[in-house]
């Protein structure tokens, strides 16, 4: 029981030393108090025979004393848990640089490429416990939607936020790469990396994609580029006045990915280039981006503490009700 036990309230230990003038006040007491009677010899009282009262006299105030230390004890709130631990485990900070320009809304994946993309990252982020993660969202500008991070919670609600239309239409490949490396470029973990998913080509921004893809490398942070988008054409939604009023329809577009980019920036710097083409492809990448290099980090586990007053409790009841008890039965006194 008492491996593992720690105590809430150590200081309260100190109550104990009031048994030291208790037990002196105790002694100091025997000798005081004792009848006395005139005989004109004690020789006989010193040949009569000890019982076993005479030897347990005392159990009475050792019980008392016993009770008390255990009530201290309670006080003092024992708690149990494992002992702590310092382990090595796996994890890399990671920052995602998601497109959520107007053509993210296009409907080969399901229910768009926004959507999809959204919830393949979530699944993501939820599986990887001890890294620290980011947001990046980019169209004709980019803006940090979260920072580095292990608060799931948060992150997770910042990308169930997230809609076209939050800034700007175009899409801005470099300034949205550049703004991932910014919020990496600090960090001291071993492995940094970028997840990079776009579904167009560069046309705003005043960074150039293999500008920023230079600068990551620089830094030693690795791009994984996702080309988001199926093959040929794909059905985008657009706002048409129609005379029962405004409507969105679906007209089939070319799907144009500058893989040609994509690929230079993560050859550039070190990392990987996928093509995703449906919902079950962008999450065999993901799963394959899961298996990255992973960097070392210090964990402390611990377990949550729980209350172990009761045995104690318990126990110094059960002296008291003992000390209680042989004091009005077999060491009972007659004033």
């Amino acid at each position: 029981m008492l491996e593992g036990l720690t105590f809430k309230n150590p200081e309260l230990f100190h109550i104990l030393w009031v048994l030291i003038p208790m037990t002196a006040w105790y002694i100091f007491r025997q000798k005081k108090n004792t009848a006395s009677i005139q005989v004109s010899t004690t020789a006989p009282v010193f040949k009569a025979p000890l019982t076993i009262r005479h030897y347990l006299r005392h159990l009475v105030y050792v019980c008392f004393v016993i009770a008390l230390a255990f009530f201290v004890v309670v006080l003092a709130r024992p708690q149990s848990s494992k002992n702590w631990e310092t382990s090595e485990t796996e994890g890399i900070d990671i920052v995602v640089a998601l497109d959520i320009s107007s053509s993210m809304l296009a409907q080969d994946f399901q229910p768009n490429r926004l959507e999809a993309a959204k919830n393949v990252a979530m699944e993501f982020i939820a599986g990887r416990e001890y890294d620290r993660m980011g947001l990046v969202v980019f169209a004709g500008e980019a803006f940090t939607q979260c920072p580095l991070t292990t608060d799931r919670a948060v992150l997770l609600n910042l990308f169930k936020d997230i809609h076209s239309d939050m800034i700007e239409d175009g899409t801005a490949i470099g300034n949205g790469l550049a703004t991932a490396v910014a919020r990496l470029k600090d960090s001291e973990a071993v492995s940094r990396v970028v997840i990079l998913l776009t579904d167009g080509e560069n046309n705003r921004g005043e960074v150039a994609p293999v500008t920023a893809a230079e600068i990551a490398k620089t830094f030693g942070i690795r791009v994984y580029t996702v080309g988001v988008g199926s093959i040929g054409t794909a059905p985008y939604p657009f706002r048409v006045q129609t005379p029962f009023g405004e409507q969105v329809q679906l007209r089939d577009m070319e799907v144009k990915i500058d893989e040609e980019t994509l690929q230079k920036i993560s050859s550039l710097t070190d990392g990987k280039y996928f093509r995703a083409t449906g919902n079950t492809k962008l999450e065999e990448i993901y799963k394959e981006i899961d298996a990255l290099e992973k960097s070392k980090i210090e964990v402390r586990e611990f377990s949550r503490k729980s209350e172990e007053f009761m045995p104690f409790a318990l126990l110094g009841a059960l002296f008291l009700i003992l000390s209680l008890f042989l004091r009005i039965t077999i060491f009972r006194t007659i004033p």
